[in-house]
């Protein structure tokens, strides 16, 4: 082509970027990859091939790690877990700090690294991942450096066990791993079998910087190697990858005592209003969608387009998406790369055939490679629109109002991503906070730094990544002693039955209601008095408390000043009625007359904390990399069911409802069930103070018997469990159904005199992080 043709075409040339020093890595160490443990590569094992999906030429062979490999990895990150933690936060961030340098030194060479072994296109690699991941580092080295500081009394989890995907490997090392090292922790780390070498790459790296040996250990191989490290003796789990794996982890781990962050599948609205900049917002959806192929578990691959406009964005997007160049990932001048691997490519192809719409696609070479695609008409149910394809595949439906927008766009069982489109902030900024969704971008996509949590809610995990809330998954406070079991006083052989019969009812949606099944049981005193009957709540009665507190809704809508006002309120009525609460914290549990009275006092007194925490618990204004801001917003978890604790029956009551309440949540709570009477007198307290039906929900009844049913309630969005009661394994086991946060007590006992404000807190909201670019 002459140079007068190619002004005329400006058709792109080739820029091929050299895969010369990357092969001379791999052949340094044979074409044959051992596993990393206690800073060495072993010798080879059992091989496999990861292969360069562009070409399907074998780039190396990796070691199949077995059982007694990933217990030996497991051995040297105990042995070397108290010595790195007692480095201290500074001596751990100079480590940090050598390795962010030495991710910069090395960059050509991990980018070209892991466009060979992923598919991706290298300037993806090259200016997006490897640029994330020294951030990363950079970032959580000055973790470490205000840890003692700014994290007070917390301590290193200990060893974790984590699991990373195929899509962004080198960057979902950097996510895992930065965290856990900056606070003391040491690492098990499990790469996608497709993608192993970066890793390998930055296991040899880490030499370098000086890692003690055992800090760091990479295990490679298939999902059994990955369920053997989640099995292994590992204090915590975090996982990055599918739904359906992410469900079988949480089950599998259940009562562990296990800690577990999880970071999956996502099927993300992008949102375009009428009034957008569309050629802005369909270089938007090019980012959304096709970066790195679609295969990004945030993909924006669900396009929800305002009706007026949509035949002439469908027009403009198809004559952007046939510019679109498929090819070679190492040409720079490539838009999309290879699909991972040719099974994953099968599966696309499986999920697009026969589908219903109008169906658009671009142009691809033969091979591994899959090309930009466009599904338009859909209706909401189409499996296309509800299920992730993981691929370059965009699908699209259309809406009418606001209001429609985003009634479309949080149906889905996953809650990762969302993109608002619009030049009227007033309407980005009302639509983004009735978004499901963990991250939301505003005229942007797939903003992603260190400082910014990543995370979602529903069925895409819980926890976050990045930011200071992402630092909380690695640390503990102190040991806390075991529970011992409190059960409710037995019946006397001789019954003092003075008073006239009292049954106390369940309290669901503001109003006293009878048990469905028609049971209760007696509440005995220490000293053999009746002292009233307790209705024994059933799963009919979970149920109505459930949709009551669904239907008080307008509760996280509510002013946070009001929140505090009506807990104050609470607080003034319990205190008129403290004498009578003391008597009867007395009857029930044979406490003394002044410990009775001193927790009605510290009873009141946690009501005034969280009554002041309801207006205080500030989000932040993220120190991002960009010409803008990324929100940090503290939201609220939804409904959350608590089984309240047994040893302290009205001052742990109090501690478990009033966090939820203050920071916007209804609950459903069952009492304690050794001690009830004090639940059922304090909604009486309840119902003179203000707080709308519905908001509180008191069962009273069996705890063994609910936590099941609890913990798989599709509806109920969080559970927390204080109970002497062994249910922890039940709870966790029963969340997986829809990946609900639980925080449990595993036997572990609590101090009820300290209102542990940070956890209540942490555990009261959920992060979502709003980024809002600025300027033209």
């Amino acid at each position: 082509m002459s140079v007068a043709e190619i002004y005329e075409t400006m058709a792109y040339g080739p820029a091929p970027e050299s895969d010369a020093e990357a092969l001379d890595w791999i052949a340094g160490h044979g074409g044959r990859f051992g596993l990393f443990i206690d800073g060495a590569f072993g010798d080879p094992g059992a091989m496999f091939d990861t292969r360069n999906p562009a070409t399907g030429a074998v780039l190396a062979q990796v070691t199949q790690a077995s059982g007694a490999d990933v217990a030996a990895a497991v051995a040297a990150a105990r042995r070397a877990q108290p010595g790195w933690e007692k480095l201290g936060g500074p001596g751990r961030a100079k480590v940090l700090y050598a390795l962010a340098r030495l991710v910069q030194k090395q960059a050509r060479l991990f980018a070209v690294l892991e466009s060979l072994d992923s598919g991706k296109p290298i300037r993806e690699a090259r200016d997006i991942d490897v640029g994330l991941v020294a951030r990363h580092f950079y970032f959580h080295a000055g973790l470490a450096q205000l840890m003692e500081d700014e994290l007070p009394g917390a301590r290193a989890l200990g060893v974790c066990g984590q699991v990373i995907p195929w899509n962004f490997p080198l960057l979902m090392l950097a996510w895992k791993v930065a965290p856990a090292l900056a606070m003391g922790n040491t690492v098990v780390l499990k790469p996608a079998e497709w993608t192993p070498l970066t890793a390998l790459a930055f296991a040899d790296l880490s030499r370098q910087a000086g890692l003690p040996k055992g800090v760091l250990n990479i295990v490679t191989g298939d999902g059994a190697v990955g369920e053997a490290v989640v099995a292994a003796d590992v204090d915590k789990v975090a996982f990055t990858g599918s739904t359906e794996v992410g469900k079988a982890i949480r089950r599998a781990i259940a009562g562990s005592g296990k800690a577990l962050t999880l970071e999956l599948g996502g099927k993300s609205p992008f949102i375009v209003f009428d009034d957008a900049d569309l050629d802005s917002a369909v270089e938007g959806i090019v980012d959304a969608i096709w970066f790195n192929g679609g295969q990004v578990c945030c993909a924006g691959s669900r396009l929800l387009i305002q009706e007026g406009i949509a035949d002439d964005f469908h027009d403009r997007l198809r004559a952007r998406m046939a510019k679109l160049r498929v090819g070679d990932p190492l040409d720079k001048c490539i838009d999309m790369g290879a699909i991972v691997d040719p099974l994953q490519k099968g599966r696309i192809e499986a999920m697009v055939a026969g589908c219903g719409g109008e169906v658009t696609q671009g142009d691809a070479p033969q091979g591994c490679f899959y090309p930009p695609t466009l599904i338009t008409g859909l209706e909401p149910a189409d499996p296309l629109m509800q299920d992730e394809i993981f691929g370059p595949v965009l699908v699209g439906t259309t809406f009418r109002t606001p209001s429609e927008a985003v009634s479309l766009a949080n149906n889905s069982r996953y809650g990762l991503a969302a993109t608002v489109w619009t030049e009227n902030v007033n309407l980005a900024l009302d639509i983004a906070p009735k978004l499901a969704a963990g991250i939301v971008w505003v005229n942007g996509t797939n903003m992603m730094d260190a400082a910014a949590g990543f995370g979602g809610v529903r069925e895409s995990g819980f926890g976050r990544e990045g930011g200071w809330e992402g630092l909380r998954a690695y640390v503990k406070g102190p040991d806390a002693k075991t529970l011992k079991p409190v059960a409710a006083v037995a019946a006397p052989d001789k019954a003092v039955v003075e008073a006239i019969d009292r049954t106390a009812k369940l309290y669901i949606g503001g109003k006293q209601a009878r048990p469905d099944g028609g049971y209760s049981r007696p509440v005995w005193s220490p000293k053999g008095a009746l002292l009233g009957h307790v209705g024994l709540a059933n799963r009919k009665d979970l149920r109505n408390a459930v949709e009551a507190a669904r239907g008080a809704a307008a509760w996280s809508r509510t002013s946070r000043h009001l929140r505090a006002q009506i807990l104050y309120y609470v607080a003034e009525n319990l205190s008129a009625r403290a004498d009578e609460f003391a008597r009867r914290i007395g009857d029930m549990t044979g406490a003394k007359a002044k410990d009775a009275e001193a927790e009605v006092s510290a009873s009141v007194e946690r009501l005034f904390t969280w009554a002041a925490w309801a207006d205080k618990y500030d989000g932040r204004a993220k120190g991002v990399p960009i010409r803008g801001v990324a929100l940090a917003m503290n939201e609220p978890v939804g409904v959350i069911g608590q089984f309240a604790p047994d040893e302290a029956p009205l001052l742990g009551l109090v501690s478990v409802v009033a966090p939820a309440l203050a920071m916007g949540n209804r609950v459903v709570t069952v009492a304690s069930g050794a001690y009830p009477l004090a639940a059922t007198d304090f909604y009486q307290v309840l119902d003179t103070s203000d707080v709308p039906g519905g908001v509180v929900n008191i069962l009273t009844g069996d705890a063994v018997g609910l936590a099941a049913q609890m913990g798989g309630h599709m509806d109920v969005d969080a559970v927390w469990s204080f109970s002497s009661a062994d249910i922890s394994a039940d709870i966790e086991r029963e969340s997986a159904h829809n990946l609900k946060r639980t925080w449990v007590n595993q036997g572990r006992a609590r101090d009820w005199g300290d209102a542990a404000a940070q956890d209540f807190l942490a555990q009261s909201t959920e992060v979502k992080t709003v980024w809002i670019p600025y300027g033209e």
